[in-house]
């Protein structure tokens, strides 16, 4: 019977989530839009960015720097006079002004080592600080070439390659799109069951089920497992669909591996959403105690930033959340296309965190609803 209960009311939570348009909404937002506009919308790399440029050199060397910029990282370049270099730049119209000084060629031939000046927008934080980088190395490389033609440089003994594993063209949109399903499937893993909580009793349903003859661990464990299976379903459609499909990103790892850590993951977070769900007391209350929890969690997970980069503590405080283990073995497999071997330690570890978070919800709810008799 209790099999049988359990599979009922999740059929039950299934049909709820039917009825309720604004989360079905919002669950086919997050696995398709959102994916696609968080990977195109705002690009970590330089594109399309403004540059104008004040040649007083007029040399080949001058021009050879200026034919240097093209897209996508820049736009064509605009030839600009020292006077309007200064009112471009408060109108917004360049993001970047190069400024190359009379005599640069002669200068650098002759072994003075010339400066050029470069005015950067620092309020466009997302490009100013790679496109500085960009724009010197370019530079650099032009000069380097030109005087090759002109002085006797010898090759240097060493000569250092450099190449990229996983992500060889260094395209953040590879990155930014898994990191996107990864959040997703927290945020509305932890939303789809305390939303299903707190809308019973808004509803006044939830006292139907304290009349029947039901459990509280067959009520918990029919949310858990219907709203994990949504999820893991919409997690696996993106995956294939939008990030395989329309984005053409590769996985290197195996899917069916990713999938059962994903499992793990959902045990822990749905375990948590009920928690959360029995705290708040209506979903207003339920969207602030979210983000007081998801944020932290997504910031400190490693999946925005290097885990090595924080402190010391944070690191150790983290490894007790399932997305510190989640965002591991995900990038783990889907990046490196690790296998068993390399991810069954975040396996334990996630096991272990959602059978604490499912004892201590359950113990939660069950207070809950005694109080509700």
């Amino acid at each position: 019977m209790r099999i049988s209960n359990i599979w009922h009311l999740g059929i039950k939570e299934l049909r709820g989530l039917l009825r309720d348009t604004g989360m079905l909404v919002l669950m086919i937002y997050l696995f398709t839009v959102a994916i696609y506009t968080g990977t195109k919308a705002v690009p970590e790399v330089l594109n399309k960015a403004t540059i104008g440029i004040v040649d007083e050199d007029r040399s080949a060397l001058s021009h050879r720097i200026t034919d240097a910029f093209f897209p996508p990282h820049f736009m064509p370049p605009e030839m600009i006079t020292h006077q309007e270099m200064n009112a471009r730049m408060d109108a917004g119209l360049d993001t970047f002004a190069l400024n190359i000084p009379p005599y640069f060629q002669r200068d650098m031939l002759a072994g003075r080592r010339p400066s050029i000046q470069l005015n950067v927008d620092a309020t466009r934080m997302s490009q100013a600080f790679t496109g500085a980088g960009y724009i010197q190395s370019i530079v650099d490389g032009e000069v380097r070439e030109f005087a090759r033609r002109y002085r006797a440089n010898p090759e240097p003994p060493v000569d250092l390659a450099l190449r990229a594993r996983f992500n060889p063209t260094l395209n953040t949109s590879w990155f930014g799109a898994v990191v996107q399903v990864i959040n997703n499937v927290t945020m509305l893993s932890i939303v789809l069951v305390g939303a299903a909580l707190i809308r019973e009793r808004e509803r006044g349903t939830i006292e139907h089920l304290l009349v029947m003859p039901v459990t509280s661990f067959e009520i918990m464990t029919s949310k858990l497992w219907m709203m994990a299976l949504l999820v893991l379903v919409a997690c696996s459609f993106s995956l294939t669909f939008v990030v395989r499909g329309l984005l053409d990103i590769p996985i290197e790892g195996s899917m069916a591996l990713f999938l059962v850590g994903t499992t793990l993951h959902l045990f822990a977070t749905t375990s948590m959403g009920i928690f959360m769900g029995t705290v708040a007391r209506s979903m207003p209350q339920f969207g602030l105690l979210l983000i007081l929890v998801l944020l932290p969690m997504q910031m400190l997970s490693g999946g925005q930033t290097p885990r090595e980069s924080m402190p010391a503590l944070v690191q150790h405080v983290m490894m007790a959340a399932p997305t510190t283990h989640y965002v591991m073995l995900s990038q783990a497999i889907l990046f490196r296309g690790a296998g068993l071997q390399a991810v069954w330690g975040n396996f334990i570890a996630l096991l272990g965190i959602g059978g604490v978070l499912f004892a201590f919800s359950l113990a939660r709810l069950r207070k809950s609803l005694s109080e509700m008799r």
